[in-house]
């Protein structure tokens, strides 16, 4: 196992935390105090106590770094630092309806060496408080879960692939391009599953329990980590065009090396129709 350094130990801290929190008000979800944010968008105090939780323990930690959060926004830290990219809750949906399968996804960021933007992201974590897994990584050193090393599957085959994607709903998405895309991949592999959070997603494709994943509409908090950990466990994340960038969040194709090709051939062509 690779040692586990400082920066993965911050952010696990903060997960950790945090999610001890969202464990305790999903076991009372029904009593929950939700406002509406927008079309089928859901907000509720969780959201925003849990992403205090993580702004609270990463501050202490790095005082210099930036923040992008859900629901908290940009908040610049020292010129040349580093920035987390936080969601404290993915999942919401899932949360509110009492349906187990959330995430909190925490990634570190730092800025273009040219001060242009923000380049590669360095460590990702996504932890899913109700089974209580770290699904981690570091550039160059590995995804893994917990001490587990990860890889992305090895299946080549469409036809023996599980793939994973986000439905567009209310306000979100484009619900043209999703179907036709639907209808290119669909008959070509062994099952599409939607189970409504991106970064676990994401973690699933690194852990090869899913064999691909594409979604639109996303953003940068949703996918910061997950496109980390797939790269790290060996895969491909790019956008519907081909390009690897630090985070795909707008367009999300993911896959191991040997099925990122051809979903990508099936996704293109579906585009161009």
């Amino acid at each position: 196992m690779a040692a586990i350094s400082g920066l993965i130990r911050v952010m696990e801290k903060a997960a950790r935390k945090a999610g001890g929190k969202l464990r305790r008000d999903f076991g009372e979800v029904e009593h929950l105090q939700v406002s509406r944010k927008g079309p089928a968008d859901f907000v509720s105090k969780a959201d925003q106590i849990s992403e205090r939780t993580i702004y609270d323990e990463l501050l202490h930690a790095r005082p210099d770094w930036g923040f992008e959060l859900e629901e908290g926004g940009t908040i610049d830290g020292k010129p040349g630092m580093p920035r987390w990219v936080v969601d404290p809750l993915d999942g919401t949906s899932n949360f509110l309806h009492g349906i187990p399968h959330f995430a909190i996804s925490i990634a570190a960021q730092e800025p273009k060496p040219d001060g242009s933007g923000w380049g590669e992201v360095i460590a990702g974590v996504v932890y899913q408080p109700i089974t209580d897994e770290t699904f981690w990584a570091e550039k160059t050193r590995g995804a893994w879960l917990q001490d587990k090393r990860l890889r992305v599957s090895s299946r080549k085959n469409m036809a023996d692939a599980l793939v994973a994607t986000g439905i567009p709903y209310g306000g979100h998405g484009d619900f043209g391009e999703w179907t036709r895309v639907l209808a290119a991949i669909g008959p070509q592999v062994a099952g599409i599953r939607r189970f409504g959070a991106a970064s676990l997603d994401l973690a699933w494709v690194a852990a090869g329990r899913f064999d691909g994943f594409w979604e639109s509409d996303l953003a940068a908090w949703d996918t910061a980590a997950g496109c980390l950990l797939v790269r790290e466990a060996g895969g491909f994340v790019t956008d519907y065009r081909g390009r690897s960038l630090p985070v795909c969040d707008r367009q999300v194709l993911a896959a191991n090396d040997g099925l990122h090709s051809k979903l990508h051939k099936n996704l293109a062509g579906a585009l161009k129709n």
